[in-house]
C-alpha cells in the first residue's frame, strides 16, 4: 500500500514564502523597467510593458518549480512542491498551478484561503494542478 502523501503546509507559512517572492519579483521587475526607462528618459507603459513582466513572474514561478522543486522564498521557508504521488512536477502541472494561483489571488485570496476548510491543507493551486506544498520536513521525516 502506498502511503498517503503528506499533508499540505499550513496557511501562514505559505503567506510568508508568497511575501518573500513577491518582493524577489518586484526586484526582477525593477531590473526590467529602470533601463526601459533610462533609454526612453520617460514614462513606459502599455500592452507590450505588462506582457513583458507577467511572462516574467510565469517564468520565475515555472522554472523555479520545475528545476528546483522550490522557489527562494518556499527554501526559505522550508517547503517545497511535488505531485500529488510524489513525483516532481511536469510543465503542464507547473503551469496550472500559475494560473490557480493567479485565480484564487484575484478572488481576494479566497483560493488561499481554502486551506483554511481543507482536510489536507491544500489550495485551489494544489487542487487544480494535482500537485501540494508541503513542509521539507515533513516529506523526508521517518515513518512513526
Amino acid at each position: 500500500m502506498l502511503p498517503a502523501p503528506p499533508r499540505g503546509a499550513g496557511l501562514l507559512r505559505r503567506l510568508g514564502a508568497m511575501v518573500y517572492d513577491g518582493l524577489l519579483v518586484l526586484a526582477l521587475w525593477l531590473v526590467t523597467l529602470f533601463p526601459m526607462v533610462a533609454l526612453r528618459n520617460d514614462a513606459v507603459y502599455g500592452a507590450t510593458l505588462q506582457t513583458l513582466l507577467f511572462l516574467e513572474l510565469y517564468a520565475f514561478f515555472v522554472c523555479f518549480w520545475l528545476f528546483r522543486g522550490q522557489t527562494l522564498g518556499m527554501l526559505a521557508w522550508r517547503l517545497e512542491i511535488l505531485s500529488d504521488d510524489g513525483s516532481p512536477l511536469t510543465l503542464r502541472q507547473a503551469t496550472l498551478r500559475f494560473f490557480g494561483a493567479m485565480l484564487g489571488l484575484g478572488c481576494a485570496g479566497l483560493g488561499y484561503l481554502w486551506i483554511l476548510v481543507d482536510r489536507e491543507n491544500r489550495a485551489w493551486p494544489d487542487l487544480l494542478s494535482g500537485s501540494r506544498i508541503v513542509r521539507s520536513q515533513d516529506r523526508h521525516a521517518p515513518d512513526a
